[in-house]
């Protein structure tokens, strides 16, 4: 690690910007920065094959193009002027209001994800597989560009490429690696440990090689807490190292003044950093985005503003009805905005592509005689009545049926009407042919046909029908009705 030493006593060989062809100029890091390059390249083919389709209405300013991959959207969030401001999310619903608000990136919050998921305390309780498939949720939901917190890389260095390369496959724009042991400590929190510098330095490297096999440009935030487990000095050394191990943003957690804020955004001044606005006390001063950008911040996370709402929101909610009442319309969006927020009317005007409209057959017994009767059904359309008049008994013959010839005079009517209105089968048939009618509906097999009949209520609404012996819902919505007469 005798290089790394080295270089804090030089200056930077090159700096490092968000744009991919600055990035990679500086000829002291040169050979990686052109393997990125080739990467980047393999990873736009592959971009069509990970298109995600989400239900939005209208693409936000920083929402990827179609076919972009998300970190490219991301690079392109960076190389614009100014602080941006990146609320953290804990799952589909409060990255989809991130997205509505116009923020034009978010981060994943893996404090909020472990409330919120296990309703614990971030410990490290919580696994790679959990932030994965909570992961794989949010982006799918957004079309911004998403930075997904993946904690310490869940293990050494060999772990660390696993899961840069499941972040990938999850749609993640960027992703911020720390350099904590484990289990690791929530940031602003007592107990926090780090690993070794070499360590440290090594997961970073092992991050960006998984980014260069995967053919991905995923960001990488490196991220080191030793500020708070050692010193201000150790935290600027490593934050260095990380740069030039191939980092794209750098962040210290946990800053405790304006003067450390300044110092770190000194180092590597051509790397975007970021800042960690913990709201509700922590050690950090909270800023305004003018401030931080003119301290040198690129990029800002606000990390606990939407659990915490969220949970004071529901807990007065929950004093409320406990008392009786429900919340106040002004703490509580109109079903109408529920569901706007949530899609509803975009998917029911998508939905309207798709109905299927029935088939309506009829049947004729005889050609058309004259040329009124030639006429095609689009000019004069029937109804879809079938009438089966089978011949297959002699119903007046007295040897035809035996006891059973009453059932075979009377009429079976099915009726079915599709959730949509439209009728679909107005069929008339000998009360005989039950057993074929178990064809048609399976429902029908084992029922006690003659106790439904001496049971069967008449259809008050329409009394030609007859009396009622089936009136139900198929699993497709459809009404299925049989009458008999």
């Amino acid at each position: 690690m005798a290089c790394y030493a080295a270089l804090l006593h030089q200056p930077l060989a090159s700096t490092l910007s968000p744009c991919s062809s600055s990035r990679r100029a500086g000829a002291a890091r040169a050979s990686p920065r052109l393997q990125r390059v080739a990467t980047s390249r393999l990873a736009s083919a592959r971009a069509l094959a990970r298109v995600r389709i989400s239900p939005r209405c209208a693409a936000p300013a920083g929402a990827s193009a179609p076919g972009e991959q998300p970190a490219a959207a991301l690079r392109r969030v960076l190389e614009t002027p100014g602080a941006h401001q990146a609320p953290a999310c804990y799952d589909a619903l409060s990255a989809r209001l991130v997205e509505r608000a116009g923020f034009r990136a978010c981060f994943t919050s893996g404090f909020s994800i472990s409330a919120a998921r296990l309703g614990l305390p971030d410990v490290g309780l919580i696994s790679y597989g959990e932030m994965i498939d909570q992961g794989r949720l949010i982006t799918e939901a957004v079309s911004i560009p998403v930075i997904g917190d993946a904690d310490n890389g869940y293990g050494n260095a060999m772990n660390v490429k696993r899961t840069v390369k499941g972040f990938i496959n999850a749609g993640f724009a960027g992703m911020i690696l720390e350099d904590q042991v484990s289990p690791k400590a929530c940031g602003h929190t007592q107990g926090r440990k780090v690993v070794s510098r070499e360590e440290a330095i090594m997961r970073i490297k092992a991050a960006v090689d998984a980014r260069n096999e995967s053919g991905s440009d995923i960001v990488i935030v490196a991220r080191t807490d030793s500020r708070q487990a050692l010193s201000l000095d150790e935290a600027l050394w490593r934050v260095r190292a990380f740069a030039d191990a191939g980092a794209d943003v750098l962040f210290i957690d946990a800053l405790a003044s304006r003067e450390e804020m300044k110092a770190f955004c000194a180092i590597a001044p051509g790397v975007p950093k970021m800042a960690n606005m913990l709201e509700g006390g922590g050690k950090t001063p909270i800023l305004s985005p003018v401030e931080l950008e003119e301290i040198g911040y690129k990029i800002i996370a606000y990390p606990l503003s939407l659990i915490g709402v969220s949970m004071r929101a529901m807990e007065d909610a929950l004093i409320a009805i406990k008392g009786g009442r429900v919340p106040p319309p002004s703490s509580l969006p109109s079903f109408e905005e529920i569901k706007d927020t949530l899609g509803f009317n975009h998917y029911y005007e998508e939905e309207k592509r798709y109905v299927a409209t029935p088939a309506q057959s009829s049947y004729r017994t005889s050609e058309p005689s004259s040329p009124e009767g030639a006429r095609s059904t689009t000019e004069k359309p029937q109804e879809p009545v079938i009438d089966i008049l089978p011949q297959l008994y002699d119903i007046g013959s007295s040897g035809s049926r035996g006891p059973s010839t009453g059932f075979w005079s009377r009429t079976l009517r099915l009726m079915i009407t599709g959730r949509d209105g439209v009728q679909k089968i107005d069929a008339r048939i000998p009360a005989g042919f039950l057993e074929g009618m178990t064809r048609i509906i399976p429902g029908l097999a084992g029922a006690n046909i003659m106790e439904r009949l001496r049971n069967a209520p008449i259809d008050a609404d329409n009394p030609q029908n007859g009396q009622i012996l089936l009136d139900f819902e198929d699993a497709m919505g459809d009404r299925i009705q049989v009458f008999i007469a």
